[in-house]
């Protein structure tokens, strides 16, 4: 009998998920689609009078802006090449950072837009990208237009970290992995794919077999260090799908630490 394939456990809103499943060339794996956040869109848009120029910091904010019927306004940045697909899709032509929203913000100012621009976001969002641009000389408001609320671990995913085949995890942002973490019964081998450093900082207490950092928000190195991993945690499952130990909650992250 062939030995089962680790987990690959997806925690993102079900769109984001589905889409990094399809384009994810990696090792054989049993995926699990668990969101740990739901996308709702909130509005009602603002007073666009004076607005000249959007800025989104992700791409849920622009289908929430294209739900909420937000006119194509120009310019537009968006912080990475997944935000710029959806912007295109509605008909905007936006102007691409790297990724983060340092890029994001150095972007911006070095295209010395006529203000004021309007960001718009999530409930929960980080770097202060408006204050700091205002701060800047640029005038910059903010718009909530959807909501991310938390979501319990589906009992299927619960079931998988409770077991003792390795699960592999792709975490993309510090909520995300603060979720996690509270909700993970750790019993299985675990890896974990860490955006950020601060990403994996939110893990700090969960006891990892293996993780790699991306030295830069891309969700081709997402994609790579996933690779890696399910190949790392293909080695460890033994006819018939039995696998070595895992110490659990308890101790520090071990394993080595890759970072690109």
């Amino acid at each position: 009998m062939p030995p089962l394939p680790p987990f690959l456990l997806l925690t993102r809103p079900e769109r984001e998920s589905r889409r990094f499943l399809a384009e994810l060339a990696a090792e054989r794996a049993e995926p699990l689609v668990s969101p740990l956040l739901d996308i709702v869109t909130t509005g009602p848009l603002p007073d666009l009078a004076g607005v000249r120029g959007l800025i989104f910091t992700s791409a849920n904010g622009v289908r929430a802006y294209a739900a909420l019927a937000g006119p194509p306004l120009s310019p537009c940045f968006v912080v990475g090449e997944a935000t710029a697909r959806a912007a295109r899709d509605m008909g905007l032509v936006p102007v691409v950072a790297q990724g983060d929203a340092e890029s994001l913000l150095a972007l911006i100012l070095d295209h010395a837009p006529e203000g004021p621009l309007l960001h718009l976001r999530g409930t929960f969002a980080r770097g202060a990208l408006a204050e700091r641009l205002t701060a800047a000389g640029l005038p910059v408001r903010e718009a909530v237009v959807y909501d991310q609320p938390a979501r319990p671990l589906t009992p299927e995913a619960r079931a998988a970290l409770q077991g003792d085949r390795p699960v592999v995890v792709p975490l993309f942002s510090p909520r995300t992995a603060r979720l996690f973490a509270a909700e993970a019964p750790c019993r299985a081998p675990l890896f974990v794919a860490a955006m950020s450093a601060e990403v994996a900082e939110a893990l700090q207490g969960l006891y990892l077999r293996e993780q790699e950092i991306l030295a830069r928000p891309d969700s081709g190195l997402m994609r790579e260090a996933v690779g890696k991993l399910l190949k790392s945690a293909g080695t460890l499952v033994v006819p018939p799908a039995s696998v070595e130990g895992c110490p659990g909650k308890s101790g520090p992250q071990s394993g080595p630490d890759h970072r690109f």
